[in-house]
This record gives structure tokens, C-alpha cells and sequence, in this order.
């Protein structure tokens, strides 16, 4: 029995920043359940990636913003207990301007808030794998 190719999937993250401060979630599911990421999500068949990335936004944590640009993308991989790779996202980011609402964890985030932008070089705070540099590439754009 031939195994199922794995492909990757098109999924957003938001980066929206207000007053020095980058919003995260604390994601509830793989990969990286437990750690901290920008919210987001799959793009659904026809969404094109900023209304993927406000709708994951909204849903993730409650804040509304407005989709400015895509600008990195990233790779998100989950391995099985062989190192088989069960899932490969591709993950675009969207540099978003908060609108309104304070972050409340909703959909797939445990917990979700603001970080000042330095705690993320903190070693003890638990960050999905290019968070800080998304965060910092993002920030440099948004000022």
C-alpha cells in the first residue's frame, strides 16, 4: 500500500500590531499546539489571502482589522513520532491594521493577547518556529 502524497496547504497569518505591541495566539491544535502564532488559518477555494487572513483574525481572537499587504511567507511543517511529515503548510503573511475589538481566544487559540514586540526574543516564552522574524519584518513595514 502506497502511502498518500502529502501537498501543501495555502494558509494565512495576520500580523497586526498596536501601540509597539504584536497580537498572538496560543494555538490549540497542530502543529505547534501549545505554542504562541500569529492567528490564521486555511484559505478557503476563491478567498483570496486578506479576506482569509481578517476572517482567521476575527475568528481566532474577536479584533477586527483591515488586510494592508502580503509581505513574507513561511513554512509550517508537523511530523509524526517517525518524522514523517503528515503536514506541510505554507503560511502568508498579511500585514493588517487593528480596527477594533480587545483579543478574546475563540476557534483554534487557547489564549490570545498583545506582546510587547521585545518579549518575543524572551527564551522562556514558547514561540512557533519564525514568529519573532515575521514579527520584526512586519513591524519595520507597519511603522
Amino acid at each position: 500500500m502506497n502511502p498518500v502524497p502529502v501537498r501543501p496547504v495555502v494558509a494565512t497569518i495576520a500580523t497586526v500590531f498596536k501601540d509597539g505591541h504584536v497580537l498572538l495566539v496560543r494555538r490549540a491544535n497542530p502543529p505547534d499546539a501549545g505554542k504562541w502564532g500569529f492567528p490564521g488559518g486555511k484559505v478557503d477555494l476563491g478567498e483570496c489571502l486578506q479576506d482569509a487572513a481578517i476572517r482567521e483574525l476575527f475568528e481566532e481572537t474577536g479584533v477586527r482589522a483591515t488586510a494592508q499587504r502580503v509581505f513574507t511567507a513561511v513554512d509550517a511543517f508537523d511530523h509524526d513520532e517517525n518524522g514523517m511529515v503528515r503536514h506541510h503548510y505554507v503560511l502568508v503573511a498579511v500585514l493588517c491594521a487593528w480596527v477594533s475589538g480587545d483579543p478574546v481566544a475563540g476557534d483554534d487559540a487557547l489564549e490570545a493577547r498583545w506582546f510587547p514586540l521585545d518579549a518575543l526574543e524572551a527564551k522562556e516564552l514558547a514561540l512557533s518556529l519564525d514568529v519573532a522574524t515575521v514579527a520584526r519584518h512586519g513591524a519595520e513595514i507597519a511603522l
